[in-house]
């Protein structure tokens, strides 16, 4: 039997463990992370997974030490597998399996190499993001690309929709590429890096709109981390303004004089943006309360507000 050890979690390492098992793979051992009670869990249960299968599963606070290292280069795997494992693995396990240590990762390698992907492929106007089936080498996301599976963004995709089409592609790239692992015959290209970029890891204030920039950009913001994420936000007399969902409005700005501006009209919420062009604001919050046509906080009440 081919075996693998695996670090997996969230919706990828759901499916692409239950893909390796389907596929007839043994993993004597499995590394994932145990639950951040902070954090909204809108993904699969590596650990339930785990539990229906009997499976040996661990959430070390670091895989990197000299004990976890033996005690998988003692199981004698074929491969070691990454699916959303949170932590870089050291060199030393890299060496450990016989036949490699593969990755997957959302994004169209090289583009989008690092954290959080999908978030910057949506923030960036993509149209087309992916999932890649990569080895592993010191360097993240940099070593030879296997197989990689294309998905495209639309127009007002929220992160969590591309998220769960990259974990479909995820789980087709696997399941097509493992019999060819297996066999010894997958062949694999050299990334060539200079084609694509590094990003770092995002946090709740990287969720503050700037409003210097015009209305597409202000839209892919929202939708790169809308709800289950921390989500988008501004401050305006000293209330804090979430906007949750937005759409490109084909209407010329209300206030052309005075852009960026916030304000309701006939029944909906709107921002005029500095390039000329508005957004309208599907689910707006002021300090975590729904705002509607008759739910205006003092705050909002005299229109149009300016926005910076």
């Amino acid at each position: 039997m081919t075996s693998a050890v695996v670090f997996a979690y969230s919706e990828v390492g759901v499916r692409c463990v239950r893909e390796l098992l389907a596929q007839g793979v043994g993993i004597p051992l499995l590394f994932s992370h145990v639950d951040d009670p902070n954090e909204n869990h809108w993904f699969g249960s590596v650990r339930q997974l785990a539990e229906m299968h009997g499976l040996n599963m661990v959430t070390p606070d670091s895989p990197n030490t000299a004990a976890w290292i033996a005690q998988g280069a003692a199981a004698k795997p074929d491969f070691i597998f990454s699916f959303y494992y949170r932590y870089m693995l050291d060199q030393a396990w890299l060496a450990v399996p016989r036949h490699g240590a593969l990755n997957i990762h959302g994004s169209l390698l090289p583009k989008y190499r690092g954290r959080a992907p999908v978030h910057w492929a949506i923030i960036h106007g993509e149209s087309m993001t992916g999932a890649s089936l990569h080895y592993m080498v010191e360097k993240p996301d940099a070593g030879a690309l296997v197989d990689q599976e294309a998905v495209p963004i639309l127009e007002n995709d929220t992160a969590l929709e591309v998220s769960m089409k990259v974990a479909a592609a995820a789980e087709t790239v696997l399941r097509r590429s493992l019999p060819k692992l297996i066999a010894g015959t997958a062949s694999s290209q050299p990334l060539d890096l200079t084609q694509g970029s590094y990003f770092g890891r995002r946090r709740p204030e990287d969720g503050r709109i700037d409003w210097r920039c015009g209305a597409r950009a202000v839209h892919d913001l929202v939708r790169a981390v809308a709800p289950p994420f921390p989500g988008a936000f501004t401050e305006l007399n000293g209330c804090r303004l979430a906007l949750l969902e937005t759409r490109l409005d084909a209407h010329p700005v209300k206030y052309p004089g005075r852009t960026p501006c916030l304000y309701s009209s006939d029944g909906a919420w709107y921002a005029d943006c500095v390039d000329g062009r508005r957004l309208k604001i599907l689910q707006l919050t002021a300090d975590g309360a729904p705002v509607g046509q008759n739910t205006v906080p003092p705050a909002l009440a005299q229109q149009p507000l300016a926005l910076g």
